[in-house]
Order: structure tokens, then C-alpha cells, then sequence
């Protein structure tokens, strides 16, 4: 089951650019361990989506992982996952953007209701 954030601008003329983002991956499933895939995309210039990080979590049953990427810099950035697990569903993702200081940019919080499900993950060269 693979999901987007879409592309988010990042940039202080449309409020407080992000240093990082941070991802949290929620296992609900109390006896299966799931199994996401992180891959970040980011845009310096318009029209271009270049590969920024790909990495795989594995998230024990019944825990939580965090993970936390820099993109300071970046025009535009996009989170996608995908997720492996034996119930997909039990499996809950979120976003959050931080400024330079550390703080939560409230434009750059995606929860799991807020993102678009996408067919694959996009191919990264």
C-alpha cells in the first residue's frame, strides 16, 4: 500500500521553510511486524522531482519508529511510503515539518487521513 504527501513548498514566501521532516511510523498490529519504505523527493527548481533519500524501516509489532531527513534548501519537497505488512491498515504514518529551531510548522503536518494513495512508489534512477 504505497502513499504521498505530494509536493510541499518549502520556501519562507509561503510561510516558514522546514529544516527537516520528520516521519513516524505507527505498527498497530500487535503481532506482525510491517515493513515501510521512505523514499523522499525534492525540487530546487521548478519541474524537477530528484530523489532525495530512500530508506526501509522495519516497525516491530506494536511499536513506533521515527525517522528524521534534512531538507533544508529545498524548493519543494514530497514524502512517499510504502507499506508491506500483513494488515496494511494497522500500520499509521505522519509527517511533520521543523524550522531551523527545532519547532513543528504547522503547513508541513500531513497525518495519515491526509495522504493520497498512489499506485507505486515513484522509480528513483
Amino acid at each position: 500500500m504505497a502513499f504521498t504527501t505530494g509536493y510541499m513548498t518549502n520556501t519562507r514566501d509561503f510561510g516558514t521553510a522546514c529544516s527537516n521532516v520528520v516521519v513516524n511510523l505507527v505498527n498497530e498490529d500487535t503481532v506482525n511486524a510491517a515493513t515501510v519504505t521512505i523514499q523522499i523527493f525534492f525540487s530546487l527548481v521548478p519541474d524537477t522531482k530528484i530523489p532525495l533519500y530512500v530508506t526501509s524501516v522495519n516497525v516491530p509489532a506494536n511499536s513506533i519508529a521515527r525517522r528524521t531527513f534534512f531538507i533544508q534548501g529545498v524548493l519543494a519537497y514530497e514524502v512517499q511510503y510504502n507499506v508491506v505488512a500483513a494488515v496494511p491498515s494497522n500500520v499509521v504514518l505522519s509527517n511533520f515539518g521543523l524550522d531551523q529551531f527545532g519547532n513543528v510548522v504547522q503547513e508541513h503536518r500531513v497525518l495519515q487521513s491526509e495522504l493520497t494513495t498512489i499506485a507505486v512508489l515513484s522509480p528513483v534512477s
